[in-house]
């Protein structure tokens, strides 16, 4: 067996292990189940990559995001190293030939999706491989008290039983005590070896800032801070409207969300890796996977869920080890909606059982009818015969599925996409020229909005047809055409979407729903809210420290360049003797005056001297406070 520090020195051309990278290795190299919990940029793949090619025998490596897929395959392509990624859309004929290399040839490590575990092809072909190590990237994805659960996880244990030999190693940035327990339980490790690397990333200071124009204050941050940058937003739409105005101010930027094609998305992100366009404007979907280093400032304009994803988001910046920035930016009215978005991912018992029913009855299923019965499943024709909200309605269909009473189909969450590729000029026209489309554009436009001009808009071809008065094939044929002049680029969706009933028909008063764990769920999501919130308000103690603290980090060191670090700094620094002097004289002038109006008056050009300069007068009794709360001397 080759050893560990010469195969890094061979293939990645480093002269030493970062810290714990060493330990994992040797935790993997001796066979043993192993959980490493290492920040953004820690080095986690080399914890997985170095001892495989220590060892004889195939890498299976489960990833949830095709693009980190790629990414890693073609990082270890260029290092001489064989490598393969299986993922949606192959065709059958490629999928074949790529599990063939690995059983026949020499290639090294096979990424693949969770999903792709327990197909018939996967399963036949894995029996047939030598595979030496099991690795699972993003573990935290298993955990229900995660923060990015995704069920299809829950089946690796149930492929583990066909490379009963090959060890573990599941690697996560970021957990918590219980989701650390929750990963070893739900995996099955045996014997668990548990590598956790400090969370403190001492390069990155970290900000908090209420402001009523975000826009405003991310200008100035982006005009502060130069280099590479990644704004985060909650919504696709948003994305949009905030790269135009950056570029319309002179900040060159782009956006990405997943609601793009992959060959958009690929287009963005490399531009953006090579510096060809500065500000990413982003939703969650991007960043996992990404490995840019230069990365100057990450600035959050809407609260994140739960410290999880904001940590790892916010670890996106300073990977190269120098001074970064991450900056969160909120106004009050933010601190009620993030409570209301979690409220409304758990929806009332009621609502799911109206939803239930509604199945039922638009399959004209009686109580006890067979289980595993699947039928084709065309959500709008759903919800407009029910009269049921999209949104809602997806939400309960979801929570549904999680309860294991129904399983939707691949197809039902990638449907048939539409974009325009010109703009409202263009179309327009078109249209002149055109009059037979004109009615159908007419239709787009009214029922999906103007949205279709800026991203992929899931479409339904039979909803279509119905204010358009055309059968779906009719439709589909209207887009062809669309796309073939050049006025639309149309994704068919490849299947029809298909509703699986995993239980007998129920009677929606007896549905097998467990409302206590749903119950659990709820409070852990909405205790991790009040997380982020109090993150958010803390105005004193270090943000570092309570990062760490949250992930049971439990340290006295303060980080001396977050905000609250700087202002505690600042509150320490002594008055200059002259300016004391020029303020207290200032101040004596100005008053009666509330203590805002002090300290904001334009004569001062540093509030924390003036805040402290008021301080001292008030404790040499030179002013008092009024009962209405006013400055005015004694």
């Amino acid at each position: 067996m080759q050893a560990p520090l010469e195969i890094l020195q061979e293939f990645w051309q480093y002269d030493s292990f970062r810290p714990l990278q060493e330990e994992i290795i040797a935790s993997v190299l001796a066979g043993k189940d192993t959980l490493a919990l290492m920040p953004t940029g820690g080095g986690k793949s080399i914890c997985f990559q170095v001892p495989a090619m220590a060892m004889e025998g195939v890498c299976i490596v489960i990833t949830p995001l095709v693009a980190l897929m790629k990414d890693q395959v073609e990082q270890l392509k260029r290092r001489g190293i064989k490598a393969a990624a299986i993922y949606s859309g192959m065709h059958r004929n490629e999928i074949d030939y790529t599990l063939d290399n690995f059983i026949y040839g020499d290639f090294k490590f096979l990424y693949v999706s969770p999903e792709r575990l327990l197909t018939e092809i996967m399963q036949v072909r894995t029996k047939l491989m030598k595979v030496c190590l099991l690795v699972v990237d993003e573990a935290h994805c298993i955990s229900q008290w995660g923060y990015d659960f995704r069920p299809p996880y829950l089946k690796i244990p149930e492929f583990r039983k066909f490379i009963p030999n090959a060890p573990i190693i599941a690697l996560t940035a970021t957990a918590t005590n219980e989701a650390q327990q929750d990963i070893i339980s739900k995996l099955e490790l045996k014997k668990t070896q548990v590598f956790q690397q400090s969370f403190a990333r001492p390069n990155i200071s970290y900000s908090v800032f209420c402001e009523e124009s975000k826009e405003r204050k991310l200008f100035e941050i982006l005009q502060k801070v130069q280099g590479s940058a990644i704004v985060y937003v909650r919504s696709r739409r948003r994305t949009k409207e905030i790269s135009d105005w950056l570029n319309r101010s002179k900040v060159s930027a782009d956006f990405y969300h997943a609601g793009l094609s992959n060959q958009e998305r690929f287009k963005k992100q490399d531009a953006w890796l090579k510096n060809q366009v500065r500000t990413i404007v982003a939703t969650n979907a991007f960043g996992m996977g990404i490995d840019k280093p230069d990365v100057r400032v990450v600035i959050h304009l809407d609260l994140p869920e739960n410290l999880e994803a904001y940590y790892q988001e916010s670890g996106r910046a300073g990977r190269d080890g120098k001074k970064a920035y991450a900056v969160l930016l909120y106004f009050k009215g933010d601190l009620v909606d993030v409570f209301k978005q979690t409220e409304q991912k758990y929806p009332p018992i009621e609502n799911l059982k109206r939803v239930y029913q509604a199945l039922a009855n638009y399959y004209k299923l009686a109580v006890g009818g067979e289980n595993f019965e699947s039928y084709d499943f065309d959500f709008q024709d759903f919800i407009g015969t029910f009269g049921l909200s999209a949104h809602e309605t997806h939400n309960e269909l979801k929570k549904l599925e999680d309860e294991g009473l129904i399983q939707l189909s691949d197809a039902y969450y990638s449907p048939s996409k539409l974009i325009f590729k010109v703009d409202n000029h263009e179309l327009y026209n078109f249209q002149i020229k055109t009059p037979s489309y004109d009615k159908f554009i007419k239709t787009l436009l009214r029922i999906y909005g103007g949205d279709l001009f800026t991203s992929y808009v899931a479409i339904s071809e039979s909803n279509i047809g119905k204010y358009f008065f055309g059968s779906a094939s009719e439709i589909e044929k209207m887009l062809d055409f669309l796309q073939q002049v050049g006025i639309v680029t149309y994704q068919k969706q490849k299947n029809i979407p298909q509703l699986t009933f995993l239980t007998a028909r129920q009677d929606v008063n007896y549905l097998t729903i467990n409302v206590e764990e749903m119950k659990r769920r709820k409070k852990r999501d909405l205790e991790k809210v009040a997380s982020v919130v109090q993150f958010v308000e803390e105005n004193r103690r270090c943000r570092q420290q309570f990062l760490q603290e949250y992930f049971n980090e439990y340290t006295n060191i303060n980080c001396g360049i977050c905000d609250n670090c700087l202002k505690q700094k600042k509150r320490e620094e002594p008055v200059p003797l002259e300016i004391y002097a020029k303020y207290r004289q200032k101040i004596l002038e100005i008053i009666p005056a509330s203590i805002n109006q002090v300290v904001d008056y334009q004569f001062f050009n540093n509030k924390e001297f003036v805040k402290e300069v008021i301080r001292k007068m008030i404790e040499n009794e030179e002013v008092v406070f009024s009962e209405l709360g006013i400055l005015q001397k004694k």
